[in-house]
């Protein structure tokens, strides 16, 4: 794929379209990148692409994109579909892969021992459903889901349910499947010392706001969830709750938090809502002669 995606690279545009060359080359640098864990150049290239589209898919231009990936949590301000990097871009410690390793964790303090089943690989692999610990991993993921109140839903007794696992076994999860999503909100409860969520969508509001890059304000008051785990039900809502009551009042108005449109494909529907413009070029590239 890197050979091929190089000789693509250098292919001439045959139209200078901004768009079009925004999609081909960030897509590209994601993949030469390799995707690195800890890699600033392939966050600032990957942001680009997934935060645009998102928005896009939520039928948005402007607003804040949280999108969660397997490494690291990124809180990216957009306004008219343009990363504005004079704002500046949050980003958590917290990703996909460190919520399913608390989820680990939580399940081994019962004696429950899947580890080699929550692994980067394992979460690259279930969007495909490619393997059975891609569908188990998936299928823990599914039934885990963040409380509107964390000290009220410990009390609960209702989130006991059973999952089946790949050597045949019955799992049952209880607290873990909404402690699992709080790490987010709470990063001490994995030991971890990391801006919590709601933090990173406040931090980036108040610059926003400071930045005075518009006479209203209101183009990053809405927040748009991306990413596999931002699919959890309930982290919408709470985030929203959250952020609501971190804000002074004056800035509270018109916020709102949307979960992902289209689930864990909805950047790909953004790219789908692009390709459909009836402006869109029906051929990017051309063979250099």
């Amino acid at each position: 794929m890197r050979d091929n995606w190089s000789r693509l690279l250098d292919w001439s545009l045959i139209k200078h379209d901004t768009l079009s060359a925004l999609l081909l080359l960030n897509i590209g640098v994601c993949i030469l990148n390799g995707r690195k864990r800890n890699s600033a150049k392939n966050l600032n290239s990957g942001l680009v692409i997934v935060a645009v589209l998102a928005l896009i898919a939520a039928r948005e231009l402007s607003g804040i994109v949280v999108h969660i990936g397997i490494y690291h949590t990124s809180v990216v301000p957009v306004r008219h579909g343009e990363i504005m990097h004079q704002v500046g871009v949050k980003a958590t410690e917290i990703g996909a892969l460190k919520v399913m390793e608390f989820l680990k964790k939580q399940l081994e303090d019962h004696n429950i021992y899947y580890g080699r089943y929550f692994t980067d690989k394992a979460l690259r692999e279930e969007a495909m459903g490619s393997s059975r610990a891609a569908n188990f991993l998936h299928s823990c993921k599914m039934l885990c889901y963040v409380a509107h109140d964390y000290e009220a839903e410990l009390s609960s007794e209702d989130s006991k349910i059973s999952v089946a696992s790949p050597d045949g076994s019955c799992v049952t999860l209880s607290v873990e499947r909404f402690r699992t999503g709080e790490v987010l909100f709470r990063p001490y409860l994995a030991r971890m010392n990391a801006m919590s969520l709601q933090d990173a969508v406040v931090s980036c509001m108040k610059n926003c706001q400071e930045a005075k890059v518009a006479a209203d304000d209101s183009w990053y008051k809405t927040v748009v969830l991306a990413g596999g785990c931002a699919c959890m039900p309930g982290l919408a809502g709470r985030l929203e709750k959250e952020v609501l009551g971190l804000l002074p009042p004056p800035m509270t108005s018109g916020i709102r938090v949307l979960p992902p449109p289209y689930g864990a494909d909805s950047t790909w529907f953004g790219a789908l809502s692009i390709g459909n413009l009836s402006t869109f070029p029906t051929s990017w590239c051309r063979q250099r002669s």
